[in-house]
């Protein structure tokens, strides 16, 4: 029996359809379709036409590559309006010879999930990170032990109504009905983190075009996570602005000849560019290097501070590991090492099989990590359903089965 599952990454520059079928609990990548990005800015929809036309293009070609025809999907979630808390709940355990319970732990949850949010969001994820029974802490599984009082501990993200139900829109418009949303920093982890990272303490950082998504993992858990407004865009925009070049010139400059290192680039290098006026002008590679490094510094000083916040400051052995395609920048590792003083590396999707030679790239891993959050354990406990919005209601388990057309 294999099950057909469906990850719908909408990017600020590109939008990936990617179908995965589960197969003895392996997954095969079955079905790709990549599109550039239309209609969106820093993670959110601003045009719903325009974006609606980027994802069925890219569902189009997973659907061809598959052979499926695909209604649902996992939908990945980025944007501002994106924060989060931890909190905890507490419920008397129902009487009983087996121990703890599903039933008890969906309790603990829902009492758990009764924090106070504005008329215009709602919790999108409903973490467990780990468990008390009585006095023991740091239960990771109790079903089946015994006491009187269970607590859980969660972690809660929240979004904004409008902004989902935009991306939902989206989807709707071109047939896809969005199952769930997943927050990039907590996919990108599925696809590229070791298990050994998240016990020990790290952060996965997704920069993307639009934005950086960030969460701090310990004891194998999340704990933080946050999302900034700035990414790969923008070291671009900084380019075309000084080089008072055309967007498109710019972003060529920067896979070109972009480095986050100035002092280890030879001062005399340079490269010709055509800027605005036509008229083609020399350019120093050093000089590229200080205009981009000092916006990948303001992004790494961002996630400093957040980590100052979490309280996890010089607490991460495991140090930062960084995808999205903005990963790629050359010297990215260097830059986040100086700032966080703590071990960097980039990673790409691992473990793969299947139509896999486009994903082997830190742009994919939030695409991948779709489709694995749907086999982990992250799918299996819900929030209680939004007051509004069709696709809110509470899903099963796990993803169903979508069979052919």
């Amino acid at each position: 029996m294999e099950e057909i599952i469906f990850g719908l990454d909408v990017g600020t520059t590109k939008i990936c359809a990617l179908v995965g079928a589960v197969r003895e609990g392996r997954l095969q990548i079955i079905g790709l379709g990549v599109e550039p990005a239309r209609g969106m800015r820093k993670g959110m929809v601003v045009d719903v036409a325009e974006a609606s036309v980027a994802i069925s293009a890219a569902i189009e070609k997973a659907e061809q590559t598959s052979g499926y025809e695909l209604s649902q999907a996992l939908v990945s979630m980025a944007g501002e309006h994106i924060s989060s808390t931890n909190n905890q709940g507490v419920v008397a355990i129902g009487r009983s010879d087996n121990g703890v319970t599903v039933q008890d732990i969906e309790r603990a949850l829902d009492v758990a999930q009764a924090i106070p949010i504005p008329q215009n969001r709602q919790i999108v994820h409903l973490i467990p990170r780990s468990f008390i029974i009585d006095n023991q802490s740091g239960v990771r599984s109790p079903i089946g032990m015994h006491g009187a009082r269970l607590e859980v501990e969660t972690h809660i993200v929240t979004a904004a109504t409008p902004a989902l139900l935009n991306l939902a829109q989206c989807a709707d418009n071109v047939g896809i009905q969005a199952e769930e949303f997943v927050l990039n920093a907590l996919a990108s982890a599925e696809a590229a983190l070791e298990s050994s990272e998240r016990d020990m303490g790290a952060i996965i950082a997704d920069i993307g075009g639009g934005t950086t998504d960030m969460a701090l993992f310990t004891q194998g858990k999340v704990w933080h996570t946050k999302v900034f407004p700035v990414g790969g865009y923008h070291v671009t925009n900084d380019i075309a602005i000084g080089l008072r070049a055309p967007f498109d010139v710019a972003e060529q400059v920067k896979i070109q000849y972009g480095d986050c290192r100035p002092e280890e680039i030879d001062a005399s290098t340079v490269f010709t560019v055509e800027p605005f006026g036509g008229e083609k002008i020399q350019v120093g590679r050093q000089d590229l290097a200080h205009v981009i490094e000092a916006r990948v510094e303001e992004i790494f000083q961002l996630i400093l501070q957040e980590i100052r916040q979490s309280g996890y400051d010089g607490l991460l052995p495991a140090g930062i590991v960084l995808t999205g395609g903005s990963a790629q920048l050359r010297g990215i590792t260097q830059v986040a090492e100086r700032v966080l003083n703590v071990p960097a590396r980039v990673a790409a999707p691992k473990n793969l099989h299947g139509l896999v030679d486009t994903l082997h790239s830190p742009a994919y891993a939030t695409s991948v990590g779709l489709l694995r959050w749907a086999m982990s354990e992250n799918h299996v406990y819900r929030p209680r359903p939004p007051r509004q919005g069709q696709w809110g209601r509470r899903f099963g388990s796990f993803l169903k089965a979508l069979l052919p057309g």
